[in-house]
């Protein structure tokens, strides 16, 4: 009999480069996502068919990292075995047929929504669903971390794993499912993917909490989310510093964080839009994870131009995710969405703008 299994995609809502440093971040399961009809096998084999891919094959009796499957579809199935089995927990085959309509560069975690489904499939066929959403999210973040060479927070597989809005301070590790709709606000949310290549930005990625790290240091911390704001506020810094601007931008948008939380539960979209168009600012000013010299790349640039010319006095706008290249993540009155929709894609392409709900 075949069972069916879903992990949604995710939307980062709030907390621009914040989870690295044990910051605070909002964030939210989308209604795209990844669906998977199964069977077990009972041959300690993983068999995989999805739409537009090749055929995927795992032995259960291997699970070690193997560096020639970084970034592949493989690599987190067998990463995902590999920290159940950590766990303790029971592994079995399973034949699985998968779509999904999370289109790569969309920004909406695919990687973390297939590492989350595979352990669903695991919990469920062999292990009763005893392993807690939360539970699941880290055999999700391990098999990513390890397996799939991506050494990424415990955010997205969180949201893809409790399927809703979250807010999650990883300092304290309060984790709060959050009670979000826009649609009730009279408001759309969407991302434009500018079609920037995420490709050779890696030195640019790690230079943000290095640059973190080193201002952390001044305090004898490890990462700002240990140094306390008032103490970094009241010292006099070179405002002219990247890695100043970068942690003034840290400490700004954490305190943003539980502010837009409580918009978005109370449905005050009003006071919500500002302050995502402040953390949007902040980003592109402070943080500056928008263009690197690395690839000169100006595409999320031009989203985000285009995006205020649209919307300045109408809705807020801002990066979606690590910056330098990918999407724009936009909110507006849901009766001017499709004028937006309409003027984004004359400049990235049909289908490029992506409505979305929250999970």
């Amino acid at each position: 009999m075949q069972l069916e299994y879903f992990a949604p995609g995710r939307t980062e809502l709030a907390g621009n480069h914040t989870d690295h440093q044990k910051g605070r971040v909002l964030a939210s399961a989308v209604d795209k996502g990844i669906r998977a009809r199964v069977e077990p096998n009972y041959e300690n084999r993983i068999r995989i068919k999805s739409a537009g891919f090749p055929d995927l094959d795992v032995s259960l009796f291997n699970l070690d990292v193997l560096p020639e499957e970084f970034g592949s579809s493989k690599a987190l199935v067998r990463g995902v075995a590999s920290a159940m089995y950590d766990l303790g927990m029971n592994l079995g085959g399973f034949d699985a047929e998968i779509s999904s309509d999370l289109v790569s560069g969309s920004g909406l975690s695919t990687s973390a929504a297939y590492a989350v489904l595979i352990g669903k499939i695991f919990n469920g066929l062999y292990n009763n669903n005893e392993l807690e959403p939360i539970a699941i999210a880290k055999v999700a973040q391990q098999a990513e971390n390890l397996h799939f060479g991506k050494p990424c927070g415990l955010m997205d597989q969180l949201a893809c794993a409790l399927g809703k809005a979250v807010y999650i301070d990883f300092l304290t590790q309060e984790i709060i499912p959050v009670n979000a709709d826009f649609s009730r606000m009279g408001l759309t949310l969407c991302l434009t993917d500018t079609g920037g290549s995420h490709a050779g930005l890696d030195t640019s990625y790690a230079r943000i909490p290095a640059d973190m790290r080193l201002i952390a240091s001044f305090f004898g911390k490890e990462v700002l989310g240990e140094v306390n704001p008032a103490e970094f506020r009241a010292r006099r810094w070179n405002t002219a510093d990247r890695p100043v601007r970068r942690a003034t931008h840290f400490f700004d948008e954490n305190d943003r964080v539980p502010a837009m939380r409580d918009a978005l539960a109370a449905g005050d979209g009003k006071t919500y839009m500002r302050l995502m168009n402040e953390s949007g600012r902040s980003s592109e000013k402070h943080l500056n994870n928008i263009v690197t010299s690395a690839t000169n790349d100006r595409k999320l640039e031009s989203g985000l131009e285009l995006s205020a010319k649209l919307l300045e006095g109408k809705g807020a706008w801002r990066v979606h995710g690590g910056g330098f290249a990918g999407c724009v993540q936009a909110l507006m009155p849901s009766d001017f969405f499709p004028k937006y929709k309409k003027e984004t894609e004359k400049i990235f392409g049909a289908g490029k703008c992506t409505e979305l709900k929250l999970g």
